[in-house]
């Protein structure tokens, strides 16, 4: 490149000035000057936007952002089905409340009274009250989370509950009147060997056992056949394909459960797991706004 050749880079603009008095033969140079020019120009802009992208505000929304978006795309699509534990929870915008209080104790099940729901039990399965140590233990109430079923008073079930037995092929089974997506369950002394499995007519939509109540209650809440207060959950289970009919089983004894409601679409129930990760990367973004109104206002 000849000397009559300015190089001139600003503000992102890149050109090849001839000076004044430069033949036309110096075209060609004129050219190779402005490839390189812009060659130099894109790798100081690569470098800029590197420089602008390291620094720790840019960082933090990035990082922020990238949290809450993930999180939302997960709760969304991860899985069919969401799972909420508590000990003294309760059921929320269900469209009937079941105590099976008019079953006749005992194995022979029967339609009941409140909400229609069908029940039969094989051959341990039964309806009963109160506690037979070795074969089943009452749940327990507390928080006044028997309210919506008509019983206010906290501690052990007084009245009657289903056991799904814990013998080889016993079960306690659920028929509902409709097609349902939404079912909550006063789940007691819960066990990693009991299992419920939702069907539409025979076909599986989906099942789960004791250790995902005790993963979504945490702290040690509802593990181990803990038949105290703690040892109670009340889980709300929320299914994107409808169901109507439950089973519930168990390897061992037993499987106890009352209180049951369900609705025929998703009901709101608070995940706390994801509810709190996807406040954190709100939070992230918040803490790089402010950082930049702290460092450029």
């Amino acid at each position: 490149m000849n000397e009559n050749k300015h190089l001139l880079i600003w503000h992102g603009i890149s050109l090849c000035q001839p000076v004044v008095g430069a033949n036309r033969a110096d075209t060609s140079d004129t050219r190779a000057c402005v490839e390189m020019a812009q060659g130099l120009e894109g790798r100081q802009m690569t470098n800029v936007l590197k420089s602008k992208f390291k620094t720790p505000r840019v960082l933090t929304l990035l990082s922020g952002g990238v949290l809450a978006v993930a999180l939302c795309l997960g709760a969304t699509t991860a899985n069919a089905t969401t799972i909420s534990a508590s000990v003294g929870g309760v059921p929320t915008g269900a469209n009937c409340y079941e105590n099976f209080d008019s079953l006749p104790l005992g194995g022979g099940g029967g339609t009941t009274t409140a909400c229609g729901i069908i029940v039969s039990f094989s051959p341990a399965g039964q309806a009963v009250q109160g506690s037979v140590s070795g074969q089943y233990a009452a749940p327990v109430l507390s928080n006044n989370n028997g309210t919506l079923f008509g019983d206010p008073n906290n501690g052990a079930d007084a009245t009657t509950y289903l056991t799904a037995g814990g013998t080889s092929g016993s079960f306690a089974q659920l028929v509902f009147p409709g097609n349902e997506k939404y079912l909550g369950l006063l789940w007691g002394s819960v066990d990693s060997y009991n299992t419920i499995t939702f069907y539409m007519g025979s076909t599986v939509v989906d099942s789960f056992g004791g250790a995902a109540v005790s993963a979504a209650a945490g702290s040690g809440n509802c593990a181990n056949g803990n038949q105290t207060s703690v040892g109670t959950c009340y889980v709300n289970i929320n299914l994107s394909d409808a169901f109507n009919k439950v089973v519930m089983t168990s390897s061992q004894y037993a499987f106890e459960f009352d209180n049951v409601a369900f609705a025929s679409g998703n009901v709101n129930v608070p995940e706390p797991g994801i509810l709190g990760l996807f406040l954190l990367g709100l939070a992230l973004i918040g803490s790089g706004y402010w950082f930049r109104k702290r460092r450029f206002v």
